[in-house]
């Protein structure tokens, strides 16, 4: 999962980041309404915390264009203790949930997970599902059939792009900006690296799913037998 905060109290945006990696989210920080904006609009985020107060583009003009840009990626919206009519005009704008500073990370972590249950991609226990594997996010296990692997980082997340994606197409143009950001200079070889890493764990695994190439399109997993 990647998550983009939009924070211009650096303080708070250098714990929110910490926070949300210690929980193994790819984190994405930016500290005025316009670099927020233009991050977002990428669509490859699948949050985004929002606080109201920025420079530059206040947040919920932020959220209102991205909506007018057809973008729906969940935002939950930053605000100050008292600031009711910024709550309402957030949720009038399409905010999904709204968080009081000062807040706890407990209840923060709480609405990031009911956030993406929302939004489809995860059920209550963090627990990916398909064909005969589960993928679990949170503590990055992979399960088939009894047996077992603990996955590194970034091949958690590219199953787990994978498995979102159910049976659609991602290019490796994709899973770039995914993984690592759209203005990353990572490579092409650098996809196919963890492809075969994750083809190997499948394998070991007897799972009865396989991640395809379509050549010069890019990856598809899907069921065999």
């Amino acid at each position: 999962m990647r998550i983009l905060i939009v924070e211009d109290e650096m303080h708070l945006a250098e714990a929110l980041t910490q926070i949300l990696k210690q929980q193994n989210y790819s984190v994405d920080t930016v500290h005025d309404g316009q670099s927020g904006l233009d991050n977002a609009l990428s669509g490859i985020y699948d949050l985004i915390l929002l606080d109201i107060m920025l420079p530059e583009m206040d947040g919920i003009t932020m959220l209102k264009t991205i909506r007018d840009q057809g973008i729906f990626t969940p935002v939950i919206l930053l605000t100050a203790k008292g600031d009711t009519s910024d709550k309402i005009a957030g949720l009038d704008y399409g905010a999904d949930d709204y968080v009081a500073k000062p807040f706890s990370t407990g209840e923060l972590l709480a609405r990031i997970r009911a956030a993406l249950r929302r939004k489809g991609e995860v059920v209550a226990d963090d627990t990916l599902k398909f064909g005969d594997m589960e993928l679990n996010t949170g503590t990055l296990k992979l399960t088939c059939k009894g047996k077992e692997l603990k996955l590194i980082l970034k091949e958690s997340e590219l199953l787990e792009l994978l498995m979102t994606r159910k049976q659609a197409v991602t290019s490796k143009e994709q899973i770039i900006e995914k993984l690592w950001g759209f203005d990353s200079e990572v490579e092409h070889n650098n996809v196919e690296v963890y492809i075969s890493f994750l083809r190997k764990k499948l394998n070991f695994l007897g799972a009865s799913v396989r991640i395809n190439t379509i050549r010069g399109v890019g990856y598809v997993l899907e069921v065999t037998g």
